[in-house]
């Protein structure tokens, strides 16, 4: 069974790191073999802020921002998503994206990348990995979160992870394999 994994870079914020972060987790992905991973940059579908006038479980998307999300969303059979760490949240931005569509997500694995610098962005993680499971997703419990996260980025914009961050991905992307065979499965039966 062919999974897709779709690796989300949730902000959108000029200047951020979340491209470098985004590139590395999408290798080091594609490496562990199971998926075939895609790197969406959240920034490059310019979503407003809940600009849709019908529910999102109606489906019924009346922009082509929100199509577009809409089907990359639905090519993938789990997700990781990258996040910040913005006032002990994750970003609106990424917050926005989820909220815009619902049938999507639904019983599909999500992971939680975080970044900041002294908690690793594990506040946001937690929150995110609430507002994942009222989507009707399945919030790993593996979480990758990577604290002082700019002594890790170089000069040229390259992430540089360490051992225990290539580990904890590793973890992380094993349980998404998991979950996302028995809930793909599931959806197809």
């Amino acid at each position: 069974m062919s999974l897709k994994l779709n690796v989300i870079i949730g902000s959108t914020r000029p200047g951020r790191a979340g491209p470098a972060i985004g590139k590395w987790a999408a290798e080091h992905a594609t490496k562990h073999g199971k998926f075939e991973v895609e790197l969406v940059d959240l920034a490059d579908f310019n979503l407003p802020l809940l600009d849709e006038p019908n529910h999102p479980r109606m489906q019924k998307y009346e922009h082509e921002h929100t199509r577009r999300w809409a089907a990359s969303v639905a090519s993938a059979d789990a997700y990781l998503f990258l996040t910040p760490e913005y006032d002990y949240y994750p970003n609106a931005a990424l917050i926005n994206a989820l909220q815009v569509l619902s049938l999507e997500w639904s019983f599909k694995p999500a992971g939680v990348l975080s970044y900041a610098h002294v908690s690793g962005g594990l506040r946001a993680a937690q929150e995110l990995r609430m507002l994942i499971s009222n989507l009707n997703m399945m919030p790993i419990p593996q979480t990758v979160p990577i604290p002082f996260f700019t002594n890790f980025i170089d000069e040229q914009k390259v992430f540089n992870p360490t051992a225990p961050m290539n580990e904890g991905l590793n973890a992380a992307l094993d349980q998404l394999v998991s979950w996302a065979t028995a809930l793909k499965a599931g959806r197809q039966g």
